[in-house]
């Protein structure tokens, strides 16, 4: 008796951990599909994107997920910017219109109240990079 309910146990631990993988090796390969679709319509680098965010402040005006410090509210939120029809209320959201309003908004909509932080090409691209994985 004992050793039937051992194996029997390891049988039920065994799927269990099955179980697990498949609920969460998904999500782990949508993450990274999401990241080569990004990278795909930018030519930006996601992870780069998220560091660029840091460096050119963007997280005092925004919140953002995924980047640490980012709960600002004085600028909308840019969770599911990805998935938005429009950027900024002006643009429809391509990437070529994406990466344009992150390099000169002004220059966009001359009533926006987000300033031209001189983001380069290079950086603007992997900013929206970035933020088309935000879906």
């Amino acid at each position: 008796m004992y050793g039937r309910n051992c194996g029997m146990k390891k049988y039920k631990a065994g799927l269990v951990i099955v179980a697990l993988m498949i609920l969460f090796i998904p999500a782990c390969s949508s993450s990274s599909e999401a990241e080569r679709a990004a990278r795909s319509m930018t030519g930006g680098e996601p992870h780069k994107g998220r560091a660029a965010i840091t460096r050119y402040g963007c997280s005092t005006c925004h919140t953002i997920p995924g980047v640490a410090g980012a709960t600002a509210l004085v600028g909308p939120p840019l969770d599911r910017i990805a998935s938005r029809s429009y950027i900024a209320g002006v643009l429809p959201n391509t990437p070529d219109n994406m990466i344009r309003w992150i390099e000169n908004p002004p220059g966009v909509d001359r009533m926006t109240a987000m300033p031209n932080l001189g983001v380069n090409d290079s950086d603007a691209r992997d900013i929206a990079s970035y933020l088309y994985t935000l879906k």
